[in-house]
């Protein structure tokens, strides 16, 4: 591919399309693979390119609900090799897509601390701090998700070097608690913000796909159940939903550049601007995709076991007005289309009719 310099001069910008934000010209000048659209069928399979700077494989991947809010990134490591230290001045949560590995990070005159990491697993990487990902399997390669914010912040400081090339890191962050900024998450309880009563606090969360530390969800419908995540020192955050076999959940609607990951389950969701078309994303684990801002979306499990979907939330300031469709109000096509998609896999829907008629209709969740 061919590979471009990237320049800070707004009055010089070819090959770039003038208005072109300053992350998006950054990202032209790797010669990597950019994937847009509305999703990504599978992260684990999805082209990369030889990063030679990072000493692995990578993609960028920019969707149509990232907005200019966030980064999201595929990185694959050969079997048995180490990506190149990497200082990056931003906070980023990576997601193991397929593989496993250790993280080795440090910062000037403090020793290295490594951690493991297996598929599904969850972390945050803390600004300032070198850092590199190591491939311990000697038969397959591993494939990592990143999320972060930087093009939000490009759009103020738009040099590249500024955020890769800083040697400054706050040695407090990783330690000033002993050994303890990757140990156990720990239960906190909370009675702010969306009716959530209790969180997760942690840098390091090993198995997303088996996490049975989950409460009722229950303002969604379907029965979900949620974990709600955060990160002592950093303002992204995290949630996963569980919702069960053959149900689907209320469509809403919210700010953009929440990342949508797909750790477990078969499905689809519909995603539309008010009065609109809606847009089919199916999904299975793997899976990506991100909403954009005020585009009601809906997800639908259409397996024979309970489906999760783990969500990235940026740092900017969503929405707050989340609007919801109760399922008496939803739009007739949409349980239509959920039927005849159960109906293909020789399944129906074990929603009940009830809901359809009683907006105060209530749920019974599982422990």
């Amino acid at each position: 591919m061919e590979s471009r310099s990237w320049n800070r001069n707004a009055e010089d910008l070819s090959p770039f399309a003038r208005g072109a934000s300053p992350y998006e010209q950054w990202i032209a000048t790797l010669g990597l693979p950019i994937h847009r659209g509305y999703y990504v069928e599978d992260v684990r399979t999805c082209e990369v390119g030889w990063w030679e700077e990072r000493q692995c494989s990578a993609a960028i991947l920019v969707m149509a609900g990232q907005e200019g809010q966030s980064e999201v990134r595929v990185s694959e490591i050969p079997p048995g090799k180490s990506t190149a230290p990497v200082r990056f001045a931003m906070d980023e949560v990576v997601y193991v897509a397929q593989g496993r590995g250790l993280t080795t990070i440090s910062t000037d005159g403090f020793p290295p601390r490594t951690f493991e990491w297996q598929k599904h697993s969850l972390f945050l990487i803390p600004p300032g701090y070198v850092h590199t990902f190591s491939n311990t399997q000697g038969d397959s390669p591993v494939r990592l998700l990143h999320y972060n914010s930087l093009p939000a912040v490009m759009e103020r400081m738009a040099d590249p070097k500024f955020f890769f090339k800083s040697g400054y890191s706050d040695p407090e962050l990783l330690y000033g608690d002993g050994d303890g900024f990757y140990s156990e998450a720990r239960v906190m309880q909370s009675t702010a913000g969306r009716g959530r009563s209790s969180y997760w606090l942690g840098n390091f969360f090993p198995n997303m796909q088996a996490w049975d530390s989950l409460l009722p969800q229950t303002g969604r419908g379907a029965g979900a159940r949620v974990v709600w995540i955060r990160y002592p020192k950093s303002r992204i955050l995290n949630h996963m939903a569980v919702f069960p076999s053959r149900t689907y959940k209320k469509g809403h609607r919210h700010g953009p550049g929440i990342l949508i990951v797909i750790p477990d389950g078969e499905g689809f969701s519909y995603m539309w601007p008010e009065g609109a078309e809606k847009t089919y994303i199916p999904w299975h684990e793997g899976s990506v995709f991100v909403p954009p801002n005020d585009w009601y979306h809906q997800h639908f499990n259409i397996s024979e076991s309970d489906n999760r979907y783990l969500a990235f939330h940026s740092p900017n300031p969503e929405s707050s007005d989340v609007v919801q469709i109760e399922y008496t109000e939803e739009d007739p096509v949409i349980r239509a289309t959920f039927e005849k998609r159960l109906a293909e896999r020789g399944l129906t829907s074990l929603m009940p009719d009830e809901c359809y008629t009683n907006a105060g209709y209530e749920w019974t969740y599982r422990d």
